[in-house]
């Protein structure tokens, strides 16, 4: 019994989840997500190359990468590929943290012509204490709410597009 009391158990941290309506199709919101995310995705601050970035692109399939390509050649891998379920999700580890970890995509239709997109960014656990303060694109890590205002940055950029746009 002595070794069960002694046993570590690493705290919960919760996931990360932002959500946003894009007047649209699930089919037609989740192909402009990944096709075009080089157009819309805020490169200044949410990349590692920010200006220099000349392409982002997703490989659509498991074992596929997310990755950004600089103007010099270099490429920056966001993550990898692990559920591929198009329209309704995808699956990617997320290397852009200290540690990597996990997002989630749900395209969920709620009519013909309106989808909510959800993002669940997960496996905090993978970080140290001290990872959970750092800076990432902006100030103040996990602890401080960082990575849930960043992710509703990027959605409403994305649900922001003209594409997505009412015509008058």
């Amino acid at each position: 019994m002595q070794a069960d009391r002694d046993r570590t158990v690493p705290p919960r941290r919760p996931p990360i989840n932002q959500s946003t309506l894009v007047r649209s199709g699930a089919a037609h919101t989740f192909e402009v997500f990944v096709a075009t995310i080089g157009s819309w995705w805020p490169l200044r601050p949410f990349s590692a190359g920010q200006d220099r970035v000349r392409e982002v692109v997703f490989e659509r399939h498991v074992g596929g990468r997310l990755y950004e390509t600089w103007t010099d050649g270099t490429t920056v891998t966001w993550g990898d590929v692990l559920a591929w379920e198009p329209p309704r999700r995808f699956v990617i580890t997320w290397e852009m943290t200290p540690a990597t970890t996990e997002v989630e995509l749900r395209f969920k239709p709620l009519g013909p012509a309106l989808t909510r997109v959800e993002v669940e960014h997960r496996g905090w656990e993978a970080l140290a204490e001290a990872d959970l303060g750092a800076d990432c694109a902006l100030p103040g890590g996990y602890a401080s709410g960082s990575y849930a205002a960043g992710w509703r940055t990027i959605l409403a950029a994305f649900a922001g597009q003209e594409l997505f746009k009412e015509s008058p």
